[in-house]
């Protein structure tokens, strides 16, 4: 097939799966847009990124401290447009705020960790980078309807993203494939800069793909349902299809159990046992420290392509301890990995790392303690919160529990923790960011009790429904008399 028919196929493709998506009842703002565009660029390339298409490994340390003016230009630009949007929702923000004071806490401290940095300056700039990020999420989560608006997100760049990266893979290497100095093998990219960034993406969108199929699952509408089912069977089957061109064995290990996970929260039998969840993750935890950090089995390492020091990374975690400056405050939020360190780190390995392939220690050696403490905080609160979402049978708990768990496990090898526009690093605050529920003065619907309101000539009448596992059941009960109403009404 030649590129041109394949880029046609491509886009039908794209077209079908929206066809099959639609939902015409569901309503988003225009200006969830913004938050697409942004993550497009955060699981893609930034536009310099598709002009030059050499490896990220051919980059000198002048040009990692530089950046270039057209990608600041633009984002700059999406997060100006972003603050004015957040600006006009100043209520809902202002809410979503106060509910996630630890994540603002955080970020005050790496920017007063800027004043004993090396480089304040470009420290500053990723620093602002992680504020657009927080404000991307909470454009989406503070939409009219955040569970639309985060089918939505998903759906607009899955949709794209993953079909692109076949299309590029397959039809246009030049963009799709490099061939770096590991001995001139194939690395599969994508739409992305290299195959872990690649893996990332599958892993994410993968999970989101598992969580809506899951949903449809269990609509009431049997066509809509189908349709959902085919369109997001049809992203699981592309993202397999990717993992098995690439060689990204976190990302796909981390899919599995995340994978699992979700499928254990949905059981009717764990929702009535919800110790059940805490308990898979925990042992999915352990059995992952294990694996990676004691040996335990180096059978299962040598199955997924790894050796015992994970591809040189246990090398680099003891030369990066040795490098750390102060063991409290660490060298400033995004400082570690630029001027004399980035070039000694390269002089040593040809590989060129730039990042410390483990997110736990790459806060340790910018923030020191005081980094792993309030992540530590944050990561705990944000658990307790996704949990209790998920115990109240909203839709949006099992992923928040997926997305916190993906962040965790990914972590253990590589560093996407307050990562400046990094896959994982995003949907991880989906997880974490805790939306307060809406109250409502006349009727205050309990955690397991929703109210439904309805008026009908001079009666009005209140039906309490009780939320089942799968589907809401009236249950029967006798309603109080209104004060306008007429004799009490049995229900």
């Amino acid at each position: 097939m030649s590129p041109a028919i394949a880029t046609v196929c491509c886009v039908f493709m794209v077209l079908g799966l929206f066809w099959l998506d639609r939902d015409k009842e569901g309503r988003t703002s225009v200006a969830l847009w913004i938050p697409v565009v942004w993550l497009w660029l955060a699981c893609s390339r930034m536009i310099s990124g598709w002009l030059i298409t050499e490896p990220d490994v051919g980059k000198s340390a002048d040009q990692v401290v530089d950046g270039t003016p057209v990608d600041r230009l633009v984002l700059s630009g999406l997060l100006a447009v972003g603050l004015v949007i957040l600006f006009s929702r100043r209520k809902q923000a202002a809410k979503l705020l106060r509910a996630n004071t630890c994540i603002i806490v955080f970020l005050a401290y790496c920017a007063v960790s800027l004043l004993w940095s090396d480089f304040p300056g470009v420290a500053f700039k990723r620093w602002i980078r992680n504020v657009a990020d927080l404000t991307m999420i909470l454009i989406v989560l503070s939409d009219r309807d955040p569970l639309t608006a985060t089918q939505r997100v998903l759906a607009r760049l899955s949709y794209i993203l993953i079909p692109l990266s076949i299309l590029l893979i397959k039809y246009y290497p030049a963009l799709g494939v490099n061939y770096g100095p590991w001995g001139g093998v194939a690395d599969y990219a994508g739409v992305a800069n290299n195959k872990n960034s690649l893996g990332a993406i599958c892993l994410c969108f993968g999970v989101g793909a598992l969580w809506r199929f899951l949903t449809a699952c269990r609509s009431r509408e049997a066509i809509g349902r189908t349709r959902h089912m085919i369109a997001q069977g049809v992203v699981l089957a592309m993202v397999m299809y990717l993992f098995g061109k690439i060689n990204a064995v976190t990302a796909t290990s981390t899919l599995v159990m995340a994978s699992l996970l979700l499928l254990i929260s949905n059981l009717r039998a764990v929702v009535r046992r919800p110790a059940i969840v805490h308990l898979a993750i925990a042992a999915m935890l352990a059995v992952s420290v294990c694996v990676v950090f004691f040996g335990a089995s180096p059978g299962a390492l040598e199955a997924m392509g790894r050796n015992s020091t994970l591809t040189d990374r246990t090398a680099v975690w003891g030369v990066l301890l040795s490098q750390a400056q102060s063991p409290w405050l660490g060298t400033g939020f995004e400082s570690f990995w630029l001027g004399p360190r980035l070039e000694m780190l390269w002089r040593r390995y040809w590989w060129h790392p730039g990042q410390a392939h483990n997110g736990y220690l790459e806060i340790f050696i910018n923030l020191g303690w005081v980094g792993i403490l309030l992540l530590a905080v944050i990561l705990a609160r944000g658990y307790r919160s996704a949990f209790r979402t998920w115990r109240n049978r909203l839709p949006m708990g099992s992923l928040r529990l997926a997305y916190i768990f993906v962040g965790l496990v990914f972590n253990f090898t590589e560093a996407a923790f307050f990562r400046m526009q990094a896959p994982v690093w995003v949907f991880l605050l989906f997880g974490l960011v805790n939306v307060p529920p809406v109250s409502n003065r006349k009727t205050e619907p309990t955690d397991r009790n929703l109210f439904r309101h309805s008026t009908a000539m001079d009666w009005h009448v209140v039906l309490p429904i009780r939320c089942d596992d799968l589907i809401c059941k009236p249950f029967s009960g006798s309603v109080p008399r209104s004060p306008s109403s007429g004799p009490q009404m049995q229900i």
